[in-house]
């Protein structure tokens, strides 16, 4: 495969760093309050989507991590997550057209059990170094979309002030770097850099050149990705 992606992860794990840099200042600033420890994995039953840069980063390191049968049988186990995903995201959009508040849907699916398929029988990440930035958040107090999240665990008090950690500054320079890679494999599908894929997806996904929809220079783009034709 000719792309490149080697800018755009440095660039990316240059925000990996701030994540990490971010988590830790507020550990020090507040060491009775973090819970976080080897083992727990409280986190790793959350539901949340990946922009496109950290779809194409977590795969890549997947990929580069396991071979062979070790990452077809990992394979496996991943698809059954994603098919729970993938239900629970049907009902999502069945409720919105049933005139269910957006609000009210997000809050369930922020309530949803999904076991990360990346969470081993000890408790652990099996590609912790190359996780993603919300993992690496989780447990200190963050906000989106202006509501307060931290985890259950902790001992932070709902209503007390906190440093906080602004997910959606995040959330826009990663969907800026995902558009810009966009742009430079000049891919046909307008709409790449928006893309939002769960975990389990982004695992399974071959991000090659067809799927990706790069063009020669020539060539009109289309409005959206592949997937959502």
């Amino acid at each position: 495969m000719g792309i490149d992606f080697e800018p755009f992860f440095k660039e990316y794990e240059a925000l990996l760093a701030l994540a990490e840099n971010t988590f830790e200042k507020v550990r020090q600033d507040f060491p009775d309050l973090v819970k976080c420890k080897v083992a727990c994995s409280d986190c790793c039953y959350a539901l949340f989507d990946l922009p496109l840069i950290e779809a194409l980063y977590v795969n890549y390191h997947f990929n580069q991590t396991f071979k062979g049968q070790e990452r077809e049988t990992f394979k496996e186990s991943i698809n059954k997550i994603d098919r729970q995903v993938y239900k629970l995201k049907r009902k999502a959009n069945k409720d919105l057209g049933d005139g269910r508040t957006e609000e009210d849907i997000l809050l369930e699916l922020a309530e949803a059990r999904v076991r990360c398929p990346l969470l081993n029988a000890q408790n652990q990440c099996d590609l912790y170094a190359f996780r993603p930035i919300t993992c690496r958040l989780y447990g200190v107090p963050t906000s989106i979309g202006g509501r307060g999240h931290t985890c259950g665990l902790s001992g932070f008090k709902p209503g007390e002030q906190y440093p906080t950690v602004n997910i959606d500054v995040l959330q826009t320079k990663l969907f800026q770097l995902s558009e810009r890679f966009a742009r430079e494999i000049n891919s046909k599908y307008s709409r790449l850099g928006e893309m939002l894929v769960p975990l389990s997806m982004a695992l399974l996904t071959e991000y090659d050149e067809t799927y990706l929809g790069v063009l020669n220079p020539e060539a009109s783009r289309e409005d959206t990705p592949a997937e959502t034709e």
